[in-house]
C-alpha cells in the first residue's frame, strides 16, 4: 500500500505550533493562537506561566522540568500538575539528561513515573531526551543504544510521546538518526515527536519520514508553505 501523501492538512495536524521564548508576553501568546488557527495546526505549546491559554477548542500543550530537566522529579511533577489545572491537555517533560548519558535509565524511568502519576491519561505525556546531547557526549553507536534504552523505559513508564530535543541545548536539535532509532525502537507503540531545528518543508518531510509523527514548530507557517493540499 502506497503511504498516504503529505499534504499541507495532514503535516498541519502534526504540529505543535510553539512558543517557549523567555521574553514571550502576553500579547505574543494571543497572536500564536491567532496563527494557530489560520494554520490549523494540531496544537499550541507554551510556557506554564502563560497558561491559561485563550483558546477554546485548541489543544494545548506545555512544558515541566524546562529546558535543562535538572530539576526535582516532584517538583516537575508539581508543575505539570498545576498546568493541566491551568488547561493544559499535554505536558512535554525534559529528563535529566546528565543522568541519562551516566547510564542510570531506571532513574530517569523514575523521573517519568513521577510525573505520569501527577498527570494520569487522558493529559498526553511527551519526555524530551535531549538526543543531540546524548549522540554528542557517547558517540552515534553507544548514542543509539542509550536512546533505544530510554525510549523503552519511558514508554514502561506509560509516556505518549518521546521527544528528541528542547531546542535550547548547545548539542542541537533533532536529527534524522535520532528519530530513526526512536521509531526502530518504539515505534507503533509510543508517538515520536520531533522538535528542534525544524524550519522548512524538506527538514520536516525528512524528519515524517524517518517516523516521526509529531513536530514542534515555532516556524510553522514557512514549513506548512512547502506543502500542498
Amino acid at each position: 500500500m502506497a503511504p498516504t501523501p503529505l499534504t499541507r492538512s495532514r503535516v498541519a495536524a502534526m504540529i505543535d505550533h510553539t512558543l517557549l521564548s523567555p521574553d514571550a508576553s502576553r500579547e505574543d501568546v494571543a497572536a500564536l493562537v491567532e496563527e494557530a488557527r489560520e494554520l490549523g495546526v494540531g496544537a499550541v505549546c507554551v510556557s506554564p506561566a502563560m497558561l491559561p491559554v485563550p483558546g477554546e477548542g485548541l489543544t494545548v500543550a506545555t512544558v515541566a522540568g524546562f529546558p535543562s530537566g535538572k530539576h526535582h522529579a516532584l517538583v516537575k511533577a508539581m508543575e505539570a500538575r498545576l498546568a493541566v489545572d491551568q488547561g493544559a491537555d499535554e505536558v512535554d517533560m525534559v529528563i535529566d539528561v546528565g543522568a541519562a548519558i551516566a547510564g542510570l535509565v531506571d532513574e530517569v524511568m523514575a523521573d517519568v513515573l513521577t510525573v505520569r502519576d501527577a498527570v494520569p491519561p487522558p493529559v498526553r505525556l511527551k519526555v524530551i531526551l535531549e538526543t543531540a546531547a546524548i549522540h554528542r557526549a557517547l558517540g552515534d553507536e553507544a548514542g543509539d543504544e542509550r536512546i533505544e534504552a530510554l525510549c523503552h523505559a519511558v514508554a514502561r513508564a506509560g509516556a505518549d510521546y518521546v521527544k528528541t530535543s528542547t531546542g535550547f541545548h548547545p548539542a542541537g536539535g533533532a536529527s534524522v538518526r535520532a528519530v530513526e532509532v526512536m521509531h526502530r525502537a518504539i515505534g507503533g507503540q509510543v508517538g515520536i515527536k520531533a522538535s528542534g531545528g525544524i524550519r522548512d518543508a524538506d527538514t520536516a518531510r525528512t524528519m515524517i519520514d524517518a517516523g516521526a509523527t509529531r513536530l514542534g514548530l515555532s516556524g510553522s507557517r514557512a514549513v506548512l508553505e512547502g506543502f500542498a493540499d
